[in-house]
């Protein structure tokens, strides 16, 4: 009965296409963004977790194709789950030197061993390889020499300072 069973349900998928392959996405360096913060303020506990907010006062963004300065705005809506993994969405954006403004939608995920988590949010250096720090960014503007990024996926890898956030970020080719 068994062998029935699985010769019934095969032959209902006989004429369905067989599928290529997926590409495996690759990844090109686009830029890194440093990021300069304000104090976190606290929003307090939540059903989900600790949230806080950070605001964005400015930095630097400089890669092979853009350079430019992160404008005084935008925030980093942080939720601080159980275990001291912090749950990122920062929005934010960008001047680039030629002109064009571009808008940043960040989504990332931070954790590690406590002690470094502890380290990280007393302010105090930690290598970037002693804690997980990923994102995923979409990036949007009105630009046509940049009209490009509107149509892209960008991944990034982070690292965490006293007052500020390195990321690079990478575009999924």
């Amino acid at each position: 009965m068994r062998l029935l069973g699985l010769w019934l349900a095969a032959a209902n998928h006989i004429d369905e296409p067989i599928l290529p392959s997926l590409p495996t996405p690759a990844l090109s360096y686009f830029c890194t963004l440093e990021v300069d913060l304000s104090r976190p303020v606290s929003v307090g506990p939540s059903a989900a977790g600790t949230k806080r907010v950070i605001p964005i006062k400015g930095g630097r963004v400089h890669g092979p194709q853009i350079s430019g300065r992160i404008l005084d705005m935008g925030a980093d809506w942080q939720m601080i789950l159980e275990g001291g993994i912090a749950e990122l969405d920062a929005r934010y954006a960008f001047q680039t030197d030629d002109g064009a403004v571009i808008e940043i939608r960040n989504f990332g995920i931070r954790h590690g061993p406590a002690d470094v988590i502890e380290k990280l949010a007393a302010g105090e250096p930690c290598p970037p390889q002693s804690y997980y720090m990923r994102s995923g960014a979409r990036l949007e503007t009105g630009h046509p020499d940049y009209a490009w990024i509107n149509k892209t996926m960008f991944v990034g890898t982070g690292a965490r300072l006293a007052s500020a956030v390195h990321i690079d970020l990478y575009a999924i080719d």
